[in-house]
């Protein structure tokens, strides 16, 4: 069995008894647990009552957090032509066509969003066993098929974050690092509670978000009263 560290043993002392909590009380424990040497990042689970292997209980969706992620993120667009240097002003890192295809068929993925002009799916669609499986397949469901490519790059450049429900039923997503304000990070939480739910699939039947949790990347994790998740 492994050993527990005294961090963790402090830890868990510190949230033991405590469930169901408001959003500020809970970004308090978790921060005042944080004891890694890095900046940790805050991180949600939401359990739904959903089944996404039914195409009409799927959950997905893109929320802009009113405070950013703390994450640089990496960029790559599959762009031609003014496009191409459209994405490249916005601050793209990656921009490309066959060139980017041919090097994601060899196996260099160095970005964290694709984004694709339309014109550009057909091609980018042989990659689909290799950026499916990564969650990085463009998708105009979620604004990364855009003829704007300036507002797409300058969107995951600045806090978007992308959410795809599990076969479990469960969202996960890290929503700012430990090291902001508590308010950012109960503003970053409930705007992301508010995207997930407002993204409840007409399938959906009874109870829809079924818990919340908030934990650190290193730290326990403490479940939030779903009133004050909601900002009710």
């Amino acid at each position: 069995m492994a050993k527990i560290g005294k961090r963790s043993k402090a830890a868990r002392v510190a949230f033991e008894g405590k469930d169901l909590i408001s959003v500020e009380d809970a970004v308090k424990l978790i921060k005042g647990a944080a004891s890694a040497k890095f900046d940790e990042t805050l991180e949600i689970a939401m359990n739904l009552g959903v089944d996404p292997r039914h195409a009409d209980q799927m959950v997905r969706g893109v929320v802009q957090l009113p405070n950013g992620t703390g994450k640089t993120v990496r960029v790559a667009v599959f762009a031609r032509g003014a496009k191409a240097d459209e994405a490249k002003a916005a601050g793209a890192d990656i921009v490309g066509a066959e060139d980017l295809l041919e090097t994601i068929q060899g196996g260099k993925i160095e970005f964290d969003r694709c984004i694709a002009t339309p014109d550009m799916m057909p091609l980018v669609g042989r990659l689909g066993k290799i950026l499916g499986p990564r969650n990085l397949m463009p998708n105009p469901k979620v604004g990364t098929v855009t003829m704007d490519v300036k507002t797409a790059v300058e969107a995951a450049k600045g806090g978007e974050v992308q959410f795809k429900v599990e076969k479990a039923g469960v969202i996960h997503a890290g929503i700012g690092k430990v090291s902001f304000g508590d308010e950012k990070l109960a503003e970053n939480v409930r705007a992301f509670v508010d995207a997930v739910t407002k993204a409840r699939p007409t399938g959906a039947k009874g109870t829809y978000v079924k818990k919340v949790s908030l934990s650190s990347t290193m730290g326990p994790g403490v479940s939030l009263d779903l009133a004050s998740a909601a900002g009710n």
